[in-house]
């Protein structure tokens, strides 16, 4: 088929590439000339595994392009609404100037028998709102909601192999329409097993926010019961072991740390509760409020721990902060935990060095006032304590002795429960975990 993506960020750029893998001919649209240079030139304007090999795979085929001209959509039989929702300035309601702005652009170039598919997390309502203008502008143009489901550090299998498709779509003759359309889209992996399920636009939009908001109280209920360990003696780990067992409740989102990030889980779940707040329904969703509260605190535990590991006082002592991106295999800083730490512990006198494989860019963009340094090794050097915040394959491939070797004082913070415990402290190191007696 025929395939436009209009936003090439994260979601836009990675969907684009993949629909050219499966073989449809894609035009990938965005307003960031920088971007669509990076990306036409086969790089990825960000770090995702297995992209940039995809990139330049689909590209020499000729099915795929980059283009800021809108008008390069016309032609297109089925158009991706791929572009971001921020948390508005201010507020916890979502920023949907961009998904406007895109979908107001994309009227003129659309042609009769057009469908148009939404895969933007959007506040519920969105769908059946642009529907009424695309309704009133292109009747003879469908829309859908096709939420999307990616992992960062998975997303290319995630988007060629999903675990499920949610349609959105109306009633009648136009939901049918986008079904079929769809279905042909996603024909390879749906002959491979791929579930499919298709419901009305409030029920597709509520999907991502619901699931969204229940990976994020596993997370903070777990770190919840960490605080509660962490009083009582017990292991965090060995509980979250016994009753991830329970085939009702799962293993899975159960490791206690220093809490979630990234661009997805905190501003959906404060989307979600502006939305019912606006749909009077906000009592459904009080419950989210602890959920961010937890997660907010633990970083605030983190620092104090800190204070603790180094003897009662921040002040003057160099702290290496080993991970900045809010998880591994991705360079995405943003709402990280371990970089809000990295400050706070910068503010109270602390001398924070902070080191990552991929994020440092993105880091000092955000937080120009840290140190920062590439080479793990370098940024060890002399060390008063190591705090291990996001998870990377080389930090917890790091051993006692080496690190000994480098820092000033043996103290490690393992902020993601990942180190052998007993391995440190047989090397004569002031081991801590969270949630870990």
């Amino acid at each position: 088929m025929r395939i436009s993506v209009i936003g090439c960020g994260y979601l836009g750029a990675v969907h684009a590439a993949c629909m050219a893998k499966l073989g449809h001919d894609v035009v990938g649209i965005d307003v960031d000339a920088r971007k669509i240079d990076e990306l036409q030139a086969g790089r990825a304007p960000f770090f995702e595994p297995a992209l940039p090999e995809l990139l330049e795979e689909v590209l020499a085929t000729g099915r795929l392009k980059f283009t800021s001209s809108m008008a390069d959509a016309k032609g297109a039989e089925v158009h991706f609404l791929c572009v971001g929702t921020p948390q508005r300035k201010g507020e916890y309601a979502a920023d949907m100037q961009y998904v406007d702005s895109a979908f107001m652009s994309l009227l003129d170039s659309l042609e009769p028998g057009n469908v148009v598919v939404g895969k933007s997390t959007v506040p519920v309502g969105t769908a059946a709102r642009l529907a009424d203008i695309l309704a009133a502008r292109r009747p003879d143009a469908v829309l859908a909601w096709n939420p999307e489901f990616l992992r960062e550090g998975f997303a290319v299998k995630d988007t060629l192999s999903p675990d499920r498709f949610v349609y959105g779509v109306p009633h009648g003759e136009g939901g049918s329409r986008a079904t079929s359309a769809l279905d042909e889209v996603y024909s390879t992996p749906l002959s491979l097993g791929t579930r499919r399920l298709v419901a009305d636009y409030g029920t597709a939009e509520l999907v991502k926010a619901a699931a969204n908001s229940f990976l994020a109280t596993k997370i903070s209920f777990i770190n919840a019961m960490a605080e509660v360990c962490e009083v009582t003696g017990a292991d965090v780990t060995v509980l979250a072991d016994a009753i991830g067992m329970d085939e009702r409740i799962g293993r899975t989102f159960l490791n206690a740390g220093i809490g979630f990030g990234g661009g997805c889980l905190p501003k959906d779940i404060r989307a979600f509760m502006a939305r019912a707040g606006e749909l009077g329904a906000d009592q459904a969703l009080t419950f989210l409020r602890e959920v961010d509260d937890i997660n907010v605190r633990r970083r605030i535990r983190v620092v104090e721990l800190t204070r603790r590991l180094v003897g009662g006082s921040l002040l003057g002592k160099r702290i290496t902060v080993l991970g900045a991106a809010f998880k591994p295999n991705s360079d995405d800083v943003r709402d990280s935990p371990a970089l809000n730490i990295a400050a706070q512990l910068q503010l109270q006198g602390a001398e924070v060095t902070v080191t990552d494989p991929q994020a440092i860019t993105g880091a000092q963009a955000r937080f120009p006032e840290l140190a920062y340094e590439r080479d793990t090794s370098a940024a060890m050097s002399s060390a008063d304590a190591l705090l291990l915040l996001t998870e990377w394959e080389e930090y917890k491939a790091l051993t006692p002795h080496h690190a000994a070797s480098l820092v000033r004082t043996k103290n490690i913070l393992d902020g993601r429960n990942v180190l052998d415990r007993d391995m440190w402290r047989a090397g004569g190191w002031n081991y801590k975990g969270i949630g870990r007696p």
